[in-house]
């Protein structure tokens, strides 16, 4: 089981957490439950299914979907309030995973493990943040996506490493380009400098020293006999302001600019067309679909051998009038 990750306190401080001021008994009858089920739950005496998690999410004013919106799976077509539901979200989320690696991860029988994966059994809540977690690396940001993290003891303080984290990629967007070519084969498999690692991505050394620096503060990489190891953690930036999510997407496309401007290799491509309005929306779905497509290209990629960046723009020519 990842040992680092607190499932079993989670489940239960998060059940607390969502009853809020409610009574244990009256939110039990508000599930529809004669016995008092969410005594049960906070005492770790029982664990909801996962299913009874969405359905308690529900029930106490937020909507279950909303929990993925960071994430790169589309579940607006499914309750997750119902078993199936869930098997479903299992589903899309593992990719590749291969189920034995699964089990091995969350201390479980391969068996198990399939049966979650493929729908036919129903992980309990804190088997589901495991396996969230093992399938994602992003345990953490559902949790905080359906309550508060400074309400959950078991969470606070990983909270604060996470964002301390989130806050790197955020304010040094060279420092992703510089953790993704850490782990290529190239870096992997010798010793390489950061005069290298400047060479290899076309960037300043000073920048790549200032993003290591930042990187192994934060925990995400560590040194090691001479090299950079990268620990694996996702650093989701989702959860950002509006500014900081702008400013991102104007540091990348400034470098698009940059190297089409300086020749280098690349597709940079425009078209300019007239359109319908509910086609355009198409279009825009469309898009969704190829980042979708994109991501789960890369992460079943092998070997890795080098750093990419995708900017995809879509814009209506229209004033703001």
């Amino acid at each position: 089981m990842e040992a680092d990750f607190p499932a079993e306190a989670l489940a239960q401080e998060l059940v607390r957490a969502l009853r809020g001021r409610r009574s244990q008994t009256a939110l039990s009858r508000r599930l529809g439950y004669r016995s008092n089920v969410v005594y049960l739950w906070e005492s770790g005496r029982r664990a909801p299914a996962a299913s009874e998690l969405f359905r308690l999410v529900a029930r106490t004013g937020g909507e279950p979907r909303l929990a993925f919106a960071g994430f790169p799976v589309d579940v607006s077509d499914l309750d997750l309030t119902e078993p199936h539901g869930v098997g479903a979200l299992l589903g899309r989320l593992r990719g590749s995973a291969k189920a034995a690696e699964v089990a091995r991860r969350c201390g479980v029988s391969r068996t198990v493990a399939s049966r979650w994966l493929n729908g036919r059994s129903e992980p309990r809540l804190a088997e589901l943040l495991l396996l969230l977690e093992v399938l994602t690396l992003r345990g953490l940001d559902f949790v905080a996506a359906v309550v508060p993290p400074s309400a959950l003891p078991s969470l606070a303080p990983r909270w604060r490493e996470h964002e301390a984290r989130r806050r790197v990629a955020l304010e040094l967007p060279w420092s992703s380009a510089v953790l993704r070519l850490m782990e290529t084969v190239d870096y992997r498999t010798r010793s390489r400098t950061p005069r290298w690692m400047a060479r290899r991505l076309g960037i300043a050394e000073a920048e790549v020293v200032r993003s290591l620096e930042a990187l192994e503060r934060t925990g995400l990489v560590e040194a090691r006999k001479g090299r950079y190891v990268v620990r694996p953690v996702a650093v989701d930036t989702s959860a950002a302001t509006e500014a900081e999510r702008r400013a991102l997407k104007l540091h990348w496309a400034d470098v698009g600019r940059a190297r089409l401007n300086e020749g280098r290799p690349g597709l940079f491509s425009w078209s300019v067309f007239a359109i319908g309005r509910e086609d355009f929306a198409r279009l825009q779905a469309l898009h969704v679909d190829y980042l979708q497509a994109l991501r789960r290209l890369v992460d079943a990629s092998e070997p890795t051998e080098l750093v990419a960046v995708a900017n995809v723009q879509l814009f209506a020519l229209e004033g703001a009038g």
